[in-house]
């Protein structure tokens, strides 16, 4: 089983696996946008890496088939812009930067979060279903819970492919994974209020080694109903990126 199973003419049918906590016929927006990840590399040249895809969301993704556009906006000898679309649900902005080898001087920090085996299994959301996102995804936190307010680091790897019979690749772990730190850092009940976000953007240091990405998330919400989740992305040799959210607060 995977999140995807690919057709033909760049058309991929969903599974079950894609659900979110949010509605039984829509997707959590981790899967796709990993598979517009999954896309933007398909446009990369070979000395280029992904390093920031920004994700907008004007609806929710069905569970249902769905359709990947790719084009180049904007391709220079060091910078490329691409464009990868989800009709009429999702788009992704990614910025592609040359890279070389031991061009320059490696300057970063080393792990500052508890590794994945230091970490606890702890339950997901009470959710009205057995199979989606919460059971494609292992969880393991070492600081906070889905059931707990408040900061958590959570470290996840994915149960099964981004598309079946394909080993995902490690900026698809990344985007799988991106998308819960608002989840992960929640901080209003669940049954009593919507925290749902609107975009997604992921900046990339470099991509993950092995395949945990942990999430070391907070979020913010104004009174107005906006929020915004704040997650920096670790693999076990140390930061990776971050990602930030836009979120849309109400009450139930």
């Amino acid at each position: 089983m995977a999140f995807y199973l690919p057709l033909a003419d760049g058309r991929f049918e969903s599974t079950e696996l894609t659900r979110g906590p949010w509605d039984a016929g829509a997707q959590h927006a981790g899967p796709p946008a990993a598979l517009l990840g999954r896309a933007v590399e398909a446009m990369a040249r070979p000395d280029m890496r992904v390093t920031r895809l920004t994700f907008d969301i004007a609806r929710p993704v069905p569970i249902a088939p769905l359709t990947v556009t790719t084009e180049a906006v904007r391709e220079g000898r060091s910078v490329m812009v691409v464009r990868a679309a989800i009709e009429p649900y999702m788009r992704c902005t990614a910025v592609l930067i040359r890279t070389g080898e031991d061009e320059v001087p490696r300057v970063g920090t080393a792990a500052t979060v508890a590794r994945p085996g230091d970490a606890e299994d702890k339950p997901f959301f009470p959710v009205p279903y057995e199979v989606g996102y919460h059971t494609a995804m292992e969880v393991r936190f070492a600081a906070g819970s889905f059931l707990e307010h408040g900061p958590a680091t959570a470290w996840m790897r994915m149960r099964v492919p981004l598309v079946e019979g394909e080993q995902p690749s490690p900026l698809s772990r990344v985007l799988a994974a991106a998308d819960s730190g608002n989840g992960v850092s929640n901080v209003l009940d669940f049954d009593r209020y919507l925290f749902v976000n609107t975009d997604l953007t992921v900046h990339l240091l470099r991509y993950p080694v092995g395949e945990w990405v942990c999430l070391d998330a907070a979020t913010s919400i104004d009174s107005s109903g906006i929020g915004l989740a704040d997650t920096a992305l670790y693999d076990e040799r140390g930061q990776i990126g971050r990602g930030a959210q836009s979120l849309f607060v109400a009450r139930r």
